[in-house]
């Protein structure tokens, strides 16, 4: 099966390099460049790509908005958004995965994880690395969410008290590995509660299963959490 990948950022350099790297790869396919927002969205409706990889700055329309257009149209579910920003200065993460973005990576990452954070977001999967998803939780999401306190999520309480610990253990960073050893559970079984929770919180990927976590107040992120 090929993925089929949408790049939009302002820079026609940059975008030719990602061109080069992604139609190089066996299993990956450009279907189409944006140099703005309102592209960016105007073409994900044309082409509907797998994976859109998404610059923060754009002219026009940003990519934070280009970003809440296509993740609440429910014609594009199964787009998924790559961001891509130079996050030790981009404070605009936090709110680009509230939005519906599945994950981020830095301008300056290497080819072979940018490749495969394309082929991640693709399956569904987690975007975020153990590691990644701490570094959010540590810079971001730590931080107040404009709208105020912990907001009520639907189906939260549908979810078996063994799925909110995964969930919760899942927001904290921990691989499923990791939570199999502290659950005393396989890592297939770890695996199988969160992809039970993202189908009952309606959410894209375990990326956006760790920002419900937040905003939903199921964990937090001050100190001895």
């Amino acid at each position: 099966m090929t993925i089929r990948v949408l790049l939009a950022d302002d820079q026609a350099l940059l975008r030719a390099t990602f061109r080069i790297l992604v139609d190089s790869t066996p299993d990956l396919t450009v279907v189409g460049e944006a140099a703005d927002g309102r592209e960016a969205i105007d073409l994900t409706r044309a082409h509907h790509p797998d994976v859109v990889l998404m610059d923060v700055r754009m002219p026009g329309t940003d990519g934070l908005a280009v970003t809440a257009e296509i993740c609440a149209d429910p014609a594009l579910s199964d787009v998924r958004v790559l961001i891509l920003t130079t996050f030790e200065n981009d404070a605009y993460v936090a709110q680009a995965l509230r939005a519906g973005a599945s994950g981020f990576l830095g301008k300056d990452v290497s080819a072979e994880a940018l490749l495969a954070g394309i082929h991640t977001v693709a399956a569904g999967d987690a975007l975020l690395s153990p590691t990644a998803t701490r570094a959010l939780i540590t810079r971001f999401l730590a931080a107040p969410d404009p709208g105020g306190g912990p907001a009520p999520v639907a189906g939260l309480t549908a979810l078996t008290q063994r799925e909110r610990e995964v969930m919760a253990l899942a927001a904290h960073g921990k691989s499923n590995a990791e939570i199999a050893e502290m659950l005393v559970l396989s890592p297939l079984t770890v695996r199988s509660h969160i992809q039970r929770a993202m189908a009952k919180l309606d959410a894209r990927d375990r990326a956006q299963l760790v920002v419900i976590a937040y905003r939903s107040g199921l964990v937090s992120a001050g100190p001895g959490a």
